[in-house]
């Protein structure tokens, strides 16, 4: 997941968006409140990794309107 977070700043960056490298530090790689961390998991291993891109990862979405507090836009 962090390698995912450094992936979507450089892309951000790249395109000339300004994201705060203070704003960055109190970023925490996960949300447990999304995580289910006991029980049973079921994942198609074939499906995701058919959704992988050349390099091995999964496609990152744009930002959204609830995750632009997070950029600082100057």
């Amino acid at each position: 997941m962090t390698e995912y977070h450094g992936l979507a700043v450089t892309a951000l960056r790249g395109t000339g968006r300004q994201v705060d490298d203070e704003v960055l530090a109190h970023i925490w790689p996960t949300h447990h409140e999304n995580v289910h961390l006991y029980g049973t998991h079921t994942v198609d291993i074939a499906a995701e990794l058919a959704r992988l891109d050349a390099n091995g990862y999964r496609p990152s979405a744009p930002p959204t309107a609830s995750t632009s507090h997070h950029i600082s836009h100057r």
